[in-house]
């Protein structure tokens, strides 16, 4: 239920760096609600290789490639699911 202020923060830095970036289209961050059978859900923030700067700003921590099902896009240009998730194509 207090996802909403994490995703205001993490949309905060990342526009400001995306922006400044000449908004690339591998620059995003995803989202994922993860509950492995728990009561209540635990939403998980992934950043493209190329949001790296927004992500040490965040003070997130390094993890292997997300699959693409039930990812959703929260920041960043629409095009960077065919770059980021080519074999999705």
């Amino acid at each position: 239920m207090t996802a909403s202020l994490y995703f205001e923060e993490i949309e905060t830095v990342f526009n400001s760096l995306f922006a400044s970036s000449g908004k690339p289209a591998d620059m995003a961050v995803f989202t994922r609600s993860e509950s492995e059978g728990r009561l209540h859900c635990e939403v998980i923030a992934y950043f493209s290789p190329a949001a790296i700067e927004a992500a040490k700003a965040l003070n997130a921590i390094p993890c292997a490639r997300p699959v693409r099902a039930g990812l959703e896009l929260i920041a960043g240009d629409k095009l960077c699911w065919s770059i980021l998730f080519p074999e999705n194509n």
